[in-house]
């Protein structure tokens, strides 16, 4: 490692979509260089990287400091958040955020420079910390004295080789809460299907997750089955992410079953979950599939939820088909105790590689034992699979009647 240089100003910034860490995490940066470097000045870019570009800066001043202990009582992120890819020069020309010309990743690497920051923390999911690693490189090869520290936030725990991300348990224990009301719909027609769409676009760990929660939520309840109300109606029935081969014909037979059994079905599916067979679809028909900045399929257009509950809504019979989506329930919630320990930890452990100027995603690393460290942003991707052979989810399938299907992201590499 080179000769340190003090640090004396570090910059904040979240970025992609919201999770249930955001605002603690900034808390915890707060709270950690106030206690232990209370001279070290620190701002944050509002709105994420096109903050950045813009030069659109907060400063945190002592009153802000002071305060920091009540951003883990909220959700969302206080400084706002953006989808912003640096390496995208189109995009942000399109968007205003640089002129014609100019690349975006100098843009940064000057405003950091101009605003005299030593250190920025990021904090967001695979994009964020892939489009931090980017700038790191840029940085590092033309000499700018800077150094990033990611922090890693997605729902969707799906960011290689990270074991867990923050905010992930707080996602699903939400997801949880919420569908405990949504079930209750079943009783407003007969032969009712419900489809829970859990975020997550190529990882199924939130869904699972999420049904996992929800079923121990529902073993605290109790019955009153001589007048209907019954653990089976208000049951887990299907459960479908990527990772899994999904017989729709196999499923629609069980499935059937369970509505002329108990008059209503509850699916929980991955907002990823048949995308490819959408995709399809859509350029079958000529339409255009909507992407956003990072060549990402727009899920909100293309609606897999919906496509599930036409598949199988005159397979099963179903009178009444209801689609609702916990994502946006899930995602800005503020952190529960899980991810607020593992917050804390990984805040700490940021401050403490922020000073001594180490770079990387801090995060419990999965190839080297899941210790706590800084990775380095050149082993950080997106796109982990969760593993369907994991036990508590193969328990979790086998307690529903669910068969596991084959295990088609077992080849997954990063």
């Amino acid at each position: 490692m080179s000769e340190t240089k003090p640090v004396k100003k570090v910059a904040l910034l979240t970025a992609g979509g919201l999770a249930p860490c955001l605002s603690s995490a900034i808390g915890g940066l707060i709270e950690r260089y106030t206690e232990l470097y209370p001279d070290i000045e620190i701002i944050c870019y509002r709105g994420g990287y096109k903050g950045l570009l813009q030069g659109d800066s907060i400063p945190v001043t002592e009153e802000i400091r002071a305060n920091a202990a009540t951003l883990h009582l909220h959700g969302g992120s206080p400084i706002g958040n953006s989808r912003v890819k640096l390496t995208n020069v189109k995009d942000c020309v399109k968007r205003g955020l640089v002129k014609e010309g100019d690349d975006p990743l100098k843009v940064a690497a000057e405003q950091l420079s101009q605003d005299g920051v030593d250190v920025l923390h990021t904090i967001g999911g695979d994009d964020t910390n892939t489009t931090a690693a980017d700038l790191a490189s840029f940085l590092a090869e033309n000499d700018y004295d800077l150094t990033v520290v990611g922090l890693p936030k997605t729902i969707d725990n799906d960011v290689f080789p990270i074991a867990q991300s923050l905010g992930a348990w707080t996602a699903a224990e939400e997801g949880a809460r919420f569908f405990e009301n949504v079930v209750a719909e079943h009783n407003a027609s007969p032969r009712m299907l419900i489809i829970h769409e859990v975020m997550g676009r190529n990882c199924g760990w939130l869904t699972a997750a999420t049904a996992d929660a929800y079923r121990k939520r529902l073993d605290g309840l109790d019955w009153a089955e001589a007048i209907g109300l019954t653990a089976e109606r208000k049951d887990v029935h299907a459960i479908f992410i990527p990772e899994m081969e999904i017989d729709i014909k196999a499923e629609a037979a069980r499935l059937k079953a369970v509505m002329d059994t108990h008059d209503n079905v509850n699916i929980f599916i991955s907002e990823g979950a048949g995308v490819e067979n959408i995709i399809k679809e859509m350029e079958s028909a000529g339409e255009d599939v909507p992407r956003d900045a990072f060549g990402h399929v727009k899920l909100d257009a293309v609606n897999p939820g919906k496509w599930f509950g036409e598949q199988f809504a005159e397979m099963l019979g179903a009178e009444k088909v209801l689609v609702q989506k916990s994502g946006y329930f899930a995602r800005a919630a503020p952190a529960n105790a899980d991810d607020l320990r593992l917050i804390k930890s990984c805040t700490d452990l940021a401050v403490d590689c922020a000073v001594v100027r180490e770079s990387g995603v801090i995060g419990h690393d999965e190839d080297d034992r899941n210790i706590l460290r800084a990775i380095d942003f050149t082993r950080i991707a997106g796109g982990k699979p969760f593993n369907i052979d994991t036990p508590w989810f193969e328990e979790l399938l086998e307690s529903i009647g669910q068969p596991k299907g084959e295990n088609i992201a077992a080849n997954i590499e990063h």
